[in-house]
């Protein structure tokens, strides 16, 4: 009897809790129209980009820069890639390409896998001094590039390396030592404690537990350097027209040549190939490893 009545009363009252929110509201109205807006603003440069990368020269004197191409044409992309002139030579980004791997690969391997070594040397391995030592590591990041231009020339002319590509790839190395280190430091920071403790109670020693325990725990942390990296070594202009001569002028540099060239017609499309060809690499591996990098974001890059 108490059962029926029960069912009853809450038949005539219905379910509870709060009432389902509506998927068109005008909150979420606001919130996906302006993350469209948004969108579209950052978006539209690279489709003017890609679409003028695409036509040929008389389809682009028309004037619509917005207009899809007519005829379809690659040659502005082949031109970019092999023929186009980025000082007294002509043989388009290519070149510019694998000197801007040579420098690459090492310097995201050398500052990453040093890094890592400090950020858990830093967080497990307390050393009389280490907190003093990580305060100067960090103000590092914050003095600017421009300042140290000329020391760097110096130092760089003093031990033979001077428009080498190792000498950039040093230079890369050692400026991206402080915000990797901060990266690292605060993600070992997080993983539990225990862990450490119960591999030293094991007799795991310093490298033992780097390689065994740290180390594949800290594929997202590796990810999220890797990218940071990656953007900016490879985008990099400045340090490489500086530090490095017109044989091993990395991409960027070859691209400032081939856009800014005075000699002959403009050619727009080229240029717009060009450009899409030197972010190219950049943008694979972000795409190719993105939820990785806001895993790893979330996991210890914001904790300390």
């Amino acid at each position: 009897m108490a059962d029926t009545s029960l069912h009853a009363s809450t038949d005539m009252t219905g379910p509870r809790g709060p009432k389902p929110r509506r998927r068109l509201s005008r909150n979420n109205i606001f919130l996906y129209g302006t993350l469209l807006l948004v969108s579209i603003y950052y978006l539209l440069p690279l489709y003017v980009m890609v679409v003028t990368s695409l036509k040929g020269m008389p389809e682009i004197r028309l004037g619509n820069i917005f207009s899809p191409p007519v005829e379809v044409t690659f040659q502005p992309w082949v031109t970019a890639w092999a023929e186009a002139c980025t000082g007294i030579n002509c043989d388009g980004l290519s070149r510019g390409f694998w000197n801007s791997v040579q420098i690459l690969v090492p310097s995201v391997v050398l500052s990453i896998l040093i890094a890592s070594v400090n950020g858990y040397a830093l967080s497990n391995w307390k050393f009389k001094g280490s907190e003093v030592f990580f305060t100067i590591l960090i103000l590092g990041a914050f003095i600017p590039y421009q300042t140290m231009i000329y020391p760097i020339v110096i130092l760089l002319r003093e031990i033979k390396l001077m428009g080498s590509i190792w000498g950039l790839v040093l230079v890369h190395t050692v400026f991206g030592m402080p915000i990797l280190t901060l990266l690292f430091r605060n993600y070992f920071t997080s993983i539990p404690e225990e862990l450490f403790k119960a591999a030293r109670v094991d007799g795991a020693g310093f490298w033992g537990i780097y390689f065994r325990i740290m180390l594949p725990m800290a594929i997202p942390i590796f990810v999220v350097a890797v990218i940071l990296q990656v953007t900016g070594i490879w985008n990099d202009f400045l340090f490489g027209v500086i530090y490095t001569k017109p044989e091993t002028y990395p991409m960027t540099v070859q691209l400032n040549n081939i856009v800014n060239s005075v000699q002959g017609v403009k050619e727009y499309n080229v240029n717009m190939a060009a450009t899409l060809l030197t972010g190219l690499v950049p943008l694979v591996i972000y795409f190719a490893s993105g939820k990785l990098f806001v895993r790893g974001i979330a996991a210890g890059a914001v904790k300390g």
